[in-house]
C-alpha cells in the first residue's frame, strides 16, 4: 500500500532528482510543447496540484490523532486542476469528492491570481527566432473559437482571471537549498503526514507553527526580491526601475541580475559565468545570463484560502464556508462551486436541469420576477460536473446521460460538460478494461473527448476544446480524464488486499505532481530543488492553517445544526400570498382574464379537487413568470387525469412541457432549474414512480440548504399523484398508499389536499414557500378524489367548491402545517384525526355516528410534514377520545407519528388506530380487504367509545 509517508518520500525524492535546466525560460513565455500555457499558468496550476496533495496528506494527519473526519483524497486526481483552469469561474461546477486541485485553481481564477496569457507584442516587427524554443502554436484540431473571439461567444483565453498575486515574491534558491535538510520527508517538514498529533514535541515540534515559526516572513522575503532584482515590481511579473524603464523578469530577479542591462554588459556578464550556469530566455527570444527564482507563494493567497475552507470542512468546523461544519464538501458560491454530497454522481440529473435551465433562461432574457435571492447565472456559462468511472454505472449516472443525449437529439440545447475522472477501480472493484470508454463513446448526442489526466498540458488542451465546444454549441460533451489511484480508497483502505504491488508502484509513478514538475524543469522554468522547496514552503503553510482551524469552533447545539436545514417564514409566505393575490385583481388582471379566456375560474360555479388545481396552477404561471409545468403526458395530453389541461395552450411549450419516461431526470430536471432561479413544478405521473426516484428528493432537494447555509437553493414543488381506492382501476402501481418515505425526510413539506376549497390556496401556499424560503414541497394528491363531486349522497355535490377570487387568497391563505377541522353534531364525544381519501370516508362515518347521537369533530391534517401538531393536541384533548383513521400502511405509517406528536405534547386521553394493512394494494374488489374502509372507522369510533 501507498502510505501518506511513501507518496511523499517518493516524491519529494523525484523532485530533488529532477536537478537544473539548462537555459532558464521566462515563466511569461508559453511551453515549448504547451499550447497556449504558458510557465507562470504551468507553475499556477502545480500549486493548485501540489495544495490538494497537501491536503490530503493533511487529512490523515488529523485523523491521525481523531481531529479529523474526512480522508478520501483528491491524490492521483490532481490533473483536474486544468479542467478547471479551462473554464470560467463562473461557471457553474458540482465536483465529485476527488476535486481538491479543481477547487484549489478555481478559487486562484475567482482571486484573479491565475496567469492570463501574454499579450500580443506592440511592435510590428515579429521577433527574433529562438533555436532552443520554437514558437508556440495551437494545435490544429483546436475549434476556431480557440483562435479568435466570436461577438457572441468570448475566447477561452478569457476563461481564468487574470494577473499573478501581488503580494507573491522569492526566497533565493541557495536559501531554501541552505536551510533544508535534503532527507527531511512530509511528516518532518509539514507534520500532517504520518507523526501522530500526540507525539509530536510541544517544544520544538509545535513551536515551528506558532508566531515565531521559522517561515521567513512578507517582508524578509521582500527584501530578498529587492536585494536581488532591484526597482518596483509590478502586476507579479514586471519591475520598473528607477528610471521607469519595464522590464519583463516575471518577478523572478536572478541572482545579482536585472536583465535589463544594455547588450555589451550581458555580454561580459556571461563571459564570468562558471560552468554549468543557467540561460534566462525572456519574451524577446534574448538570453540573460544567471539562475532566475520562483516567486515564492504567498502566505495568504488564494491557494492558502482555498486550504483553509478544505481542512475547516475536515474537522468539521462551523466556520467552514459552505456547509458551516455539517459534511466535508467542495462548493463555495463566489466560486460557483455548488456542494454535492452524492459519491456516485446522484449530482447529474440536477447538473443536466441546470443546463437545460440555463440555456432557456438565456433565449428567455432578463429576469421578468426580480427575485433577489435567486443565483444569476452568466448567460452564456457551461456546467461542468465530475464523477469517476465507477459511477458510470449507476442508475443516476445513465439517467442523467441519456436525458442530456435525448434532448440534443430533439434539439433542445443543455450546455453542459460531464467529466469523468477514471481511475479504473471503483474502491476495489474495477473497471473493465475499455469499458468506460466505450460506454461514454456511445452516448448518443454527447461529444466524446478523452485526455490523460495525469499531464495538465494535455489535459489543458482538451478541456480548452471540450468547453469551448460547448459553449459554442450549447450541447452536451463528456471528458474522459485517465487518473491515478494513490493513496488508496481512503484512510482506512488497505489496497494491498486487491492490487499488487506492481500495479501501486505503476500508479505511484505517474504521480500527477511529477509529471507537471518534470515540465516545468524540462521547459527551462524551474529547478527540482526548487520546486521541492516550493512544495516545503505550502506544507508548513498548510499545517499553520491547520493549526488554527483545530481551535475553530463546532456545532455544538440542535439548533445550530438544523438552522439552514429548511427555515420557515410563515410572516413572509403569507405577505407573498397577498402580494400574488393584489396583483392578480390589480396590475395583472388583463392578464389573468384573458389566460383564462375572460371567464375566470371563480365565476365557472363549484369545481373539482381537479379543476381547482388546475386554475391554481395556472394562476400560479401568471404570478410567477419563471414558473415551469412538466413531466410525462402533461403538455399536449393535459395530464393523465386532466389535470393540466390547457395549460400549454395558455403559456406555450417552453413553460409547459412532456419530458422523457423517467422520475430520476424529472426530479433532476426541478433541481436544476431551480438551482438556476426558475420555480419549477414536476409532475410524478403515480406514488409508485416516485420510489424510483427517492434519492433525488432525499439526497440531493432536502440536502440543498442544509449543505449550502442557504448560499444554494433549489425550490420545488413536486405534484404526485396517489394514494389508492381508484373505481374500477388500479392495481399496486395506480393505488400506491406508501409515504413513509417522504415523511422521513427532513425539512420536505408533504402537502394532501382533499377538498378543492383546501387544494388551491394550499399550492398557493407551496409556491409562495418556494419562492420565499426555497421549500422543496411534494403536493400529493388524491386520485380517487379528483373528480368526485358528492359526500354523503349522490348528486347532493357537497365535494364541489367555488374557487376564491383573487381578494379571497389573503383571508383564505393555508399556512404549512395548519390543519382544518369540521363539527359534526355536538362535536363534543369524539376527535377523528385523518387525510386525503380518509376526510370523506370520516365525514361519513361522523355523520352516521351523528345519526347515534355522537358528535364528532373531524380533523383533516392537510400537511402530513409537518404535521399540524398544536391543531393535534388542542382538539384531542377537547374530546379526551382520538381515532386516527390512516389509509396509509400500518407500519411506517401517517398515525405513527401523530400517535407520537400526540404522546410527546402530553395527551392522556383514550386513543385507537385505523389503518391498512401492511400490504401492498392488490387488483379489484381484493383492494376493499387491506384498506381503510367507511365500516372500519364507524366501528373503531364504536369501540372507542364502548371503554
Amino acid at each position: 500500500m501507498t502510505t501518506p509517508h511513501d507518496l511523499d518520500d517518493r516524491l519529494r525524492a523525484d523532485l530533488a532528482a529532477l536537478g537544473v535546466p539548462e537555459r532558464r525560460r521566462d515563466l511569461g513565455e508559453p511551453m515549448p510543447d504547451g499550447g497556449s500555457l504558458t510557465g507562470a499558468q504551468m507553475l499556477a496550476l502545480f500549486d493548485a496540484q501540489l495544495t490538494s496533495r497537501l491536503l490530503d496528506l493533511a487529512g490523515r494527519w488529523l485523523r491521525g490523532f481523531g481531529e479529523g473526519y474526512y480522508t478520501i483524497g483528491s491524490a492521483g486526481h490532481e490533473g483536474n486542476a486544468a479542467v478547471a483552469a479551462a473554464l470560467r469561474p463562473t461557471d457553474p461546477a458540482l465536483l465529485h469528492y476527488r476535486s481538491g486541485a479543481f477547487y484549489c485553481l478555481r478559487a486562484a481564477q475567482a482571486a484573479d491570481a491565475f496567469p492570463s496569457a501574454p499579450p500580443a507584442p506592440l511592435s510590428a516587427d515579429p521577433p527574433a527566432p529562438r533555436p532552443s524554443a520554437p514558437p508556440a502554436r495551437l494545435p490544429a484540431d483546436l475549434p476556431d473559437l480557440l483562435l479568435a473571439d466570436p461577438p457572441d461567444l468570448p475566447d477561452p483565453a478569457d476563461s481564468g482571471p487574470v494577473g499573478p498575486d501581488d503580494d507573491a515574491s522569492s526566497t533565493s534558491r541557495d536559501e531554501r537549498s541552505e536551510s533544508r535538510d535534503a532527507s527531511r520527508s512530509w511528516h518532518e517538514s509539514a507534520p500532517m503526514g504520518a507523526v501522530p498529533y500526540q507525539d509530536l514535541d510541544p517544544a520544538t515540534d509545535l513551536a515551528l507553527v506558532d508566531a515565531e515559526s521559522p517561515l521567513p516572513s512578507d517582508a524578509d522575503r521582500r527584501g530578498d526580491a529587492d536585494r536581488r532584482g532591484g526597482g518596483e515590481r509590478r502586476d507579479g511579473g514586471e519591475r520598473r526601475d528607477g528610471g521607469g524603464e519595464l522590464r519583463g523578469d516575471s518577478g523572478r530577479g536572478g541572482a545579482g541580475v536585472d536583465g535589463g542591462g544594455p547588450p555589451e554588459e550581458a555580454g561580459v556578464e556571461a563571459e564570468r559565468l562558471p560552468a554549468g550556469a543557467g540561460v534566462a530566455v525572456d519574451a524577446d527570444g534574448g538570453a540573460t545570463p544567471g539562475v532566475p527564482d520562483l516567486p515564492s507563494p504567498s502566505l495568504d493567497d488564494a491557494y492558502a484560502a482555498a486550504a483553509r475552507d478544505v481542512l475547516r470542512g475536515m474537522v468539521a468546523s462551523a466556520a467552514e464556508p459552505i456547509a458551516g461544519g455539517r459534511h466535508k464538501v467542495f462548493g463555495r458560491a463566489d466560486l460557483a462551486v455548488v456542494p454535492t454530497t452524492s459519491t456516485i454522481a446522484s449530482h447529474l440529473p440536477r447538473a443536466v436541469g441546470l443546463g437545460l435551465a440555463l440555456e432557456r433562461l438565456r433565449r428567455s432574457g432578463p429576469r421578468a420576477d426580480g427575485d433577489p435571492e435567486a443565483v444569476a447565472w452568466p448567460p452564456d456559462a457551461v456546467v461542468v460536473c465530475s464523477f469517476g468511472d465507477a459511477s458510470v454505472n449507476h442508475a443516476t449516472a445513465t439517467a442523467a446521460l441519456n436525458t442530456a443525449g435525448w434532448y440534443d437529439h430533439t434539439g433542445l440545447r443543455i450546455p453542459v460538460l460531464f467529466v469523468c475522472e477514471d481511475n479504473g477501480l471503483g474502491i476495489s472493484v474495477r473497471s473493465p478494461e475499455g469499458w468506460v470508454a466505450t460506454t461514454l463513446r456511445s452516448r448518443p448526442g454527447i461529444r466524446y473527448f478523452a485526455a490523460d489526466g495525469t499531464d495538465v498540458v494535455e489535459t489543458y488542451r482538451v478541456a480548452a476544446e471540450a468547453a469551448a465546444w460547448v459553449r459554442r454549441h450549447r450541447r452536451p460533451a463528456v471528458l474522459h480524464l485517465t487518473a491515478v489511484r494513490l493513496m488508496g480508497h481512503a484512510g482506512a483502505d488497505a489496497e494491498t488486499a486487491y492490487r499488487s504491488p506492481a500495479e501501486i508502484a505503476a500508479d505511484v509513478a505517474r504521480d500527477p505532481l511529477l509529471v507537471t514538475a518534470r515540465r516545468l524543469v524540462a521547459a527551462g522554468y524551474a529547478g527540482g530543488e526548487e520546486l521541492l522547496a516550493r512544495y516545503d514552503e505550502r506544507g508548513w503553510q498548510l499545517r499553520r492553517i491547520a493549526e488554527e482551524v483545530l481551535d475553530e469552533p463546532k456545532l455544538t447545539s440542535p439548533v445550530e445544526v438544523v438552522a439552514e436545514l429548511a427555515p420557515r417564514r410563515p410572516v413572509r409566505v403569507s405577505r407573498a400570498v397577498a402580494g400574488s393575490a393584489a396583483h392578480a385583481a390589480g396590475p395583472g388582471a388583463g392578464a389573468r382574464a384573458e389566460a383564462f379566456g375572460g371567464k375566470p375560474p371563480e365565476l365557472t360555479g363549484p369545481l373539482t379537487l381537479a379543476q381547482s388545481i388546475n386554475a391554481a396552477l395556472a394562476d400560479g404561471m401568471l404570478d410567477h413568470p419563471r414558473m415551469a409545468v412538466f413531466g410525462e403526458d402533461v403538455a399536449a395530453k393535459g395530464g393523465v387525469y386532466g389535470v393540466t389541461k390547457g395549460l400549454r395552450d395558455r403559456f406555450g411549450a417552453a413553460r409547459v412541457f412532456d419530458t422523457l419516461l423517467d422520475e430520476t431526470s424529472i426530479l433532476g430536471l426541478g433541481l436544476g432549474a431551480g438551482l438556476a432561479g426558475m420555480l419549477p413544478v414536476p409532475e410524478i405521473q403515480y406514488l409508485a414512480y416516485l420510489h424510483n426516484a427517492e434519492d433525488q428528493l432525499r439526497g440531493e432537494a432536502a440536502t440543498m440548504r442544509f449543505f449550502s447555509r442557504g448560499a444554494f437553493r433549489n425550490p420545488m414543488v413536486v405534484r404526485v399523484a396517489g394514494l389508492a381506492y381508484q373505481e374500477g382501476f388500479g392495481g399496486h402501481f395506480h393505488n400506491d398508499n406508501s409515504v413513509a418515505v417522504l415523511r422521513d425526510v427532513p425539512g420536505l413539506v408533504v402537502a394532501v389536499p382533499a377538498r378543492p376549497d383546501d387544494a388551491a390556496p394550499m399550492l398557493r401556499t407551496c409556491l409562495a414557500a418556494a419562492r420565499v424560503d426555497g421549500t422543496v414541497s411534494v403536493f400529493l394528491e388524491p386520485i380517487a378524489l379528483y373528480h368526485a363531486r358528492d359526500l354523503y349522497a349522490e348528486g347532493d355535490g357537497e365535494w364541489l367548491a367555488e374557487y376564491a377570487e383573487p381578494g379571497a387568497w389573503a383571508d383564505r391563505h393555508v399556512p404549512i402545517g395548519r390543519a382544518r377541522v369540521y363539527g359534526i353534531g355536538s362535536a363534543e364525544d369524539l376527535t377523528i384525526i385523518t387525510f386525503g381519501n380518509g376526510v370523506r370516508m370520516s365525514l361519513r362515518a361522523a355523520a352516521r355516528l351523528a345519526d347515534e347521537g355522537v358528535g364528532s369533530r373531524v380533523v383533516d391534517l392537510r400537511w402530513l410534514a409537518p404535521l399540524p401538531v398544536a391543531d393535534l393536541i388542542r382538539e384531542a384533548s377537547a374530546t379526551g377520545r382520538v381515532l386516527v383513521v390512516d389509509e396509509t400502511r400500518r407500519s411506517g405509517g401517517v398515525g405513527e407519528g401523530v400517535l407520537s406528536a400526540l404522546v410527546d405534547t402530553g395527551y392522556v386521553g383514550a386513543a385507537r388506530r385505523v389503518a391498512a394493512l401492511d400490504s401492498f394494494v392488490p387488483l379489484g374488489p381484493a383492494a376493499h380487504q387491506v384498506l381503510v374502509s367507511e365500516e372500519a372507522i364507524t366501528q373503531g369510533a364504536r369501540t372507542l367509545l364502548a371503554r
